[in-house]
């Protein structure tokens, strides 16, 4: 009996700090020090409206915009309830088909050359918001194209949106489609 009390004590203490006082703590600090970040490091439109997160992939297709890398997620694209990949391997004929259509479909757009892989594979996520620079390089005759804008001030536009990687080592280098895309829309038509 004494160590049944002892356990129900010890369950009912760590439920407090660590369901609790803890989840409390991290919140705070992280709504004074990061709210951005700790609310969803949403993207507003210039009326203020929520309109994407940095976070989470958008689907864009007109050929005006920049094209993200493709969504795994089921249901519908860029669902982040469905986050997750494919799951398919490199030798799966489904997966291969599905990415030699997406080369064929990005062939039709006027696309010469190497297609970045990321341009017709998914991420692991399936939620990826971001493409390599070369994924937005080889998109910019088709983008100046479709807005009559030249090429050049795409490529600054692009790279000035061009992360580099954080802390200098980890990940790569990377353009948020959102983010380029939105200042696409600022120029004047």
């Amino acid at each position: 009996m004494k160590d049944l009390k002892s356990a129900i004590l010890m369950l009912l203490a760590f439920t407090i700090i660590c369901g609790g006082i803890y989840p409390a703590v991290v919140t705070g600090v992280a709504q004074v020090l990061f709210p951005g970040q700790a609310n969803g490091s949403f993207i507003s439109d210039k009326s203020g409206k929520e309109i994407g997160s940095t976070l989470i992939g958008q689907p864009f297709s007109a050929p005006k915009y920049f094209w993200p890398r493709p969504s795994a997620t089921s249901d519908f694209g860029y669902n982040p309830l469905g986050s997750g990949g494919s799951n398919a391997g490199p030798t799966n004929p489904d997966y291969l088909k599905t990415v030699a259509d997406k080369v064929k479909s990005l062939r039709n757009t006027g696309i010469a050359g190497s297609i970045p892989a990321d341009l017709v594979q998914a991420s692991a996520s399936g939620l990826d918001p971001h493409i390599s620079p070369d994924s937005a390089m080889v998109q910019i005759p088709r983008v100046a194209a479709a807005r009559g804008v030249n090429a050049d001030l795409l490529k600054r536009i692009v790279a000035a949106h061009t992360e580099n990687r954080q802390l200098g080592l980890l990940g790569v280098p990377r353009v948020n489609v959102l983010a380029v895309n939105l200042e696409l829309d600022t120029l004047a038509p």
